[in-house]
This record gives C-alpha cells, structure tokens and sequence, in this order.
C-alpha cells in the first residue's frame, strides 16, 4: 500500500457550509490542498467526502497521517 505525500505539516483551517459536500484529497500530491483537484488519478487513492453538519472552522489534516480521517489529530508535529 502506497502512503500519501505529505502535503503541510500543519493542519488547514477551513471555514465550511452547513450542508456543502468536500472532497478531502487523500494522496497529498492536490494543488488545491487540502481539498481534491484529480491528481490521484491512475494511483490507489481517492478523495475523502465530507459534509458539514454546520457552518464552522474545520481542521483538515494536511500531512495525509491522521489516525483521525480527514481532521486534524497532530500527527503532524511528529514528522
């Protein structure tokens, strides 16, 4: 199994839409972090959905490593 390239070691805070669906990129290699742009394409990852429950900031993990799907779990201090 492939591991995701580490996008940013530190999180990216997101204002998110009650309602609106995101696609979380899972592979690291999306130039429109932390969000899906198609680059996985031809690889084993896909992107993560996400919908939001309500409108607020959201911490999305940008070294692709969280135990914690596509939120933040600090992971990233460690590498």
């Amino acid at each position: 199994m492939a591991k995701p390239e580490i996008a940013a070691k530190s999180p990216f805070a997101v204002e998110v839409e009650k309602g609106k669906e995101y696609h979380w990129c899972a592979c690291g290699l999306s130039k429109a972090q932390p969000f899906c742009d198609g680059s996985h394409k031809g690889s084993e990852f896909k992107p993560t959905n996400f919908v939001a429950d309500e409108k607020k900031t959201v911490h999305f993990c940008g070294c692709k490593q969280s135990k914690n799907g596509v939120f933040c779990d600090g992971t990233h201090k460690s590498l």
